[in-house]
C-alpha cells in the first residue's frame, strides 16, 4: 500500500500540472468509454444487486444500502449527465484569490491550486466513484477509491473504464486507482507522507472509524440528522409539501428529514394535513411526543424516546415534537442535529433570518427540502461528500472544495534586508490591491499563454516517462 500511495503522489504532480483542455479530454474520454462499456458494467451491477437482495433478506446488509447500490437505466443516464456538467465548469486550478503590491516591483499573488492525493472510501453507490473520480480529474487530484465489497464487481468494472480513459489522452493510469480490502484500508490510512486528505462516505460506524485510525486529515459527516421546523406563520399547504418531499423524496439519503419540529399554534391543523399528505407514499411511522401523538394515525405513532431525536433513521421513520418558539426550536436542532441541513416553513422573513443566522449547521433552508443538500443539485456537477467540518469546504464538496491555494511572489532581487536600517534608505512596503488579476494566465509577470502551453507539454511526456518505473515497484492494487 506504500507504493500505490507513492505512485499515486507521482500521479499528482503529473496531474496538478496539466492544462484544463487536457483534464476536460479527460473527462470526456471517461464518458466515450463508460458508455462503450455500458452493457458489461450494467451485468457486473446486477449481479452485485442479486447478491445484496440476498443478503438483505438473510439481514446481512441493510435496505438502505441496498437501493443505494443500483447504476442502471436512469442512474446510468445521470451519472454520464454528471460528467457533462463537469465539463462545463470553469477551471477550479489557477484561480487568483488574492493581489497585493508588496512594494514597488514585488507583487504577491494567492492562486489556488490540487490539494494532492485523496483517498476515497464509500458505501454502496458504484455511481459515486465516478463522480468524484470527475470532480478530483478537473480538480488536478489523484485519487484513490476504496468501494464497499456490496459493490465490488460494479467498482471494478467502472475504474477499469475509467482507467482505459486516461491512458487513450496519455495521463498516468495511478491519476485513479482502485483498492480492495479491509487491510489495505489500513495500511493506507498510515500513509499521511502521500495521502493528503480521506473522505469517508458511508454509515456513522464507518466515518468515526476512519477518524479515530489516521493521522491524515479526514473531510466528511457520520450522521444525517436533519430537522425541519413548521412555524407558527407557515403556509401549512407549503409546510406538507416540504416535509412529504423532505422525508419520502429519498428517505435512505444523508439529507432526508428525521426529525419534524412543530409550532403548538399549529399542531393540530398541520399534523392531520401532513398525514393524509404521506398516505399516498410508502407508510411513514412516527415517533411523537405526548402533545403532537393524538393528532397522528394511532396504527402508525409511538410515543417518542429522547433517542429519538438523535438518530439518523435512514427509512420511513421520523421523529415529532412541539416547540414553543423559533428560539426552543434552534435550541433543540443545535443540540441534536448532526449539522447537517436544516429546515424552516413560516411566512415571517425575521423569525427565517433567526432560524438561517442562529442554526449551526452547513445548510439551512427557508421554505425548501432538505433534500436539495447535494452537489449536484446546488450547480456543483457533483460532489464527493458533505462535510459538516469547521475546515475550508463545509456542506456538499464540489470543486472548489478539492483546491487550496499556494502565494506565488515575484520580485527583482528583492530582500527583506532592503526594507531594513535607516529609514531614509530602506525600501517601503507599499501593499495595495492589484485590480483585474482573476486567473494565473492574468499576472503580469507570467509568460505568454502559447510559450507556457508548450513547456507544460514537454514537462507532461518527461514526467509520464519517469513514472514508468512506478509501475515496477509492487503490485497493483
Amino acid at each position: 500500500m506504500e507504493d500505490v500511495a507513492k505512485r499515486a503522489r507521482a500521479a499528482a504532480q503529473v496531474l496538478g500540472g496539466v492544462s484544463l483542455e487536457v483534464k476536460n479530454k479527460a473527462l470526456e474520454a471517461f464518458k466515450r468509454h463508460l458508455v462503450a462499456r455500458r452493457a458489461a458494467i450494467e451485468e457486473a451491477n446486477a449481479l452485485d444487486m442479486a447478491a445484496a437482495e440476498a443478503a438483505v433478506k438473510d439481514g446481512k446488509l441493510s435496505s438502505s444500502l441496498f437501493k443505494r447500490l443500483d447504476v442502471s437505466g436512469a442512474k446510468f443516464d445521470s451519472l454520464l449527465a454528471g460528467i457533462d456538467d463537469i465539463i462545463k465548469l470553469p477551471d477550479p486550478v489557477g484561480q487568483i484569490t488574492y493581489a497585493n503590491k508588496v512594494s514597488e516591483g514585488l507583487n504577491l499573488y494567492r492562486m489556488t491550486c490540487p490539494i494532492g492525493v485523496l483517498l476515497i472510501i464509500y458505501e454502496a453507490r458504484p455511481d459515486a466513484g465516478v463522480q468524484i473520480a470527475a470532480l478530483a480529474m478537473k480538480s488536478g487530484n489523484a485519487l484513490l477509491l476504496k468501494g464497499g465489497k456490496e459493490a465490488q464487481k460494479s467498482n471494478e468494472a467502472l475504474i477499469s473504464a475509467m482507467a482505459a480513459a486516461l491512458s487513450e489522452v496519455g495521463l498516468p493510469a495511478d491519476c485513479i486507482q482502485g483498492v480492495d480490502g479491509r487491510t489495505a484500508v489500513a495500511e493506507l490510512l498510515s500513509q499521511d507522507k502521500y495521502i493528503d486528505l480521506v473522505i469517508p462516505r458511508g454509515s456513522n460506524e464507518l466515518v468515526k472509524s476512519i477518524k479515530d485510525a489516521s493521522r491524515i486529515p479526514v473531510l466528511g459527516h457520520a450522521d444525517g440528522i436533519c430537522a425541519v421546523y413548521v412555524d407558527e406563520h407557515a403556509d401549512l399547504a407549503k409546510a406538507v409539501k416540504v416535509c412529504v418531499d423532505s422525508k419520502t423524496q429519498y428517505c435512505a439519503a444523508c439529507n432526508s428529514m428525521e426529525t419534524l419540529l412543530v409550532h403548538p399554534k399549529v399542531v393540530k391543523a398541520f399534523l392531520p394535513m401532513l398525514a393524509e399528505g404521506l398516505a399516498s407514499k410508502e407508510e411513514v411511522h412516527f415517533k411523537a411526543d405526548s402533545t403532537c401523538l393524538p393528532h397522528l394515525p394511532a396504527d402508525k405513532t409511538e410515543p417518542a424516546v429522547e433517542a429519538d431525536f438523535f438518530t439518523e433513521f435512514l427509512c420511513h421513520t421520523m421523529a415529532v415534537k412541539t416547540v414553543e418558539s423559533v428560539d426552543a426550536a434552534i435550541a433543540h436542532i443545535n443540540e441534536h442535529s448532526s449539522g447537517h441541513t436544516e429546515s424552516i416553513v413560516t411566512e415571517d422573513k425575521v423569525v427565517a433570518d433567526t432560524f438561517l443566522r442562529r442554526i449551526d449547521s452547513a445548510n439551512v433552508y427557508h421554505n425548501a427540502s432538505t433534500r436539495f443538500a447535494d452537489g449536484f443539485r446546488y450547480g456543483f456537477g457533483a460532489e464527493v461528500g458533505i462535510s459538516t467540518n469547521r475546515i475550508h469546504a463545509r456542506g456538499p464538496v464540489g470543486l472548489e472544495g478539492l483546491v487550496i491555494y499556494k502565494y506565488r511572489m515575484y520580485g527583482d532581487g528583492h530582500t527583506v534586508a532592503d526594507f531594513c536600517g535607516p529609514e531614509e534608505k530602506r525600501r517601503k512596503f507599499v501593499h495595495s490591491r492589484i485590480e483585474g488579476v482573476n486567473r494565473v494566465e492574468d499576472i503580469p509577470e507570467v509568460a505568454d499563454e502559447a510559450a507556457t502551453s508548450k513547456l507544460a507539454s514537454l514537462s507532461l511526456k518527461s514526467r509520464l516517462g519517469t513514472l514508468s518505473c512506478f509501475q515496477f515497484l509492487g503490485p497493483r492494487a
